[in-house]
């Protein structure tokens, strides 16, 4: 798949993007993808910990869902940033094991279980969103972050196969090293994308780290 119909204009400046995901959310662990479940009260604890004095942002992106959403209205209400919500930025849909623990899924359909981390280019889970699709939402959100906040430090509240996705295209990696990437719940990673004469380069700069 090519991505170079998205280009970004030659006059960009440094835009840095930081990348939040949720803390850990009610439910236990299990293939949430979309399903709606809120912070527990040591997730709202685990992304507190990333709001400083002074945030350096100048605009937050979030997923709709609550884990996420939630606490970007908070910080909206607290450090009176603009919050933009964004539907491109929720997590793949994993259809019919969405809510159900790896266990679950194993018993049910072992085979399809191991097919998928075997292969999940090919191996979609039943009712699932395709990961092919999944990267080319995410990709295109990303491309909105670039264009629509460019020469500013955005934060983006999202989720572990958002950014996994983002982390993959950034680092040229192909998709299938998707699960070799761990973000661990409300872990901060921050991508600079800046312009030469070149065209224009991105670089992960820390990933799973503290403001």
């Amino acid at each position: 798949m090519s991505f170079s119909k998205w280009k970004l204009p030659i006059d960009m400046r440094k835009t840095v993007v930081d990348f939040l995901r949720h803390g850990e959310p009610q439910g236990g662990n299990v293939y949430r993808g979309q399903q709606d479940d809120e912070l527990t009260l040591l997730g709202w604890q685990q992304m507190q910990r990333h709001l400083v004095d002074k945030p350096p942002w100048q605009t937050i992106l979030t997923s709709p869902l609550k884990r996420c959403a939630a606490f970007a209205d908070h910080i909206r209400q607290e450090c009176n940033i603009d919050v933009h919500h964004q539907k491109d930025l929720q997590e793949i849909h994993f259809g019919q094991w969405q809510g159900l623990t790896a266990e679950q899924i194993e018993a049910n359909d072992k085979a399809g279980f191991f097919a998928f981390y075997d292969d999940p280019l090919n191996n979609t889970p039943p009712l699932a969103e395709s990961l092919e699709a999944f990267q080319q939402r995410c990709l295109s959100a990303w491309q909105q972050v670039l264009v629509q906040h460019q020469g500013e430090h955005s934060l983006v509240i999202t989720h572990a196969g958002v950014i996994r996705i983002i982390l993959v295209h950034v680092l040229s990696m192909p998709l299938t090293a998707l699960f070799q990437i761990d973000v661990p719940f409300a872990s901060l990673s921050r991508i600079e994308v800046q312009t030469t004469d070149k065209g224009h380069f991105s670089r992960l700069m820390f990933h799973a780290g503290q403001l």
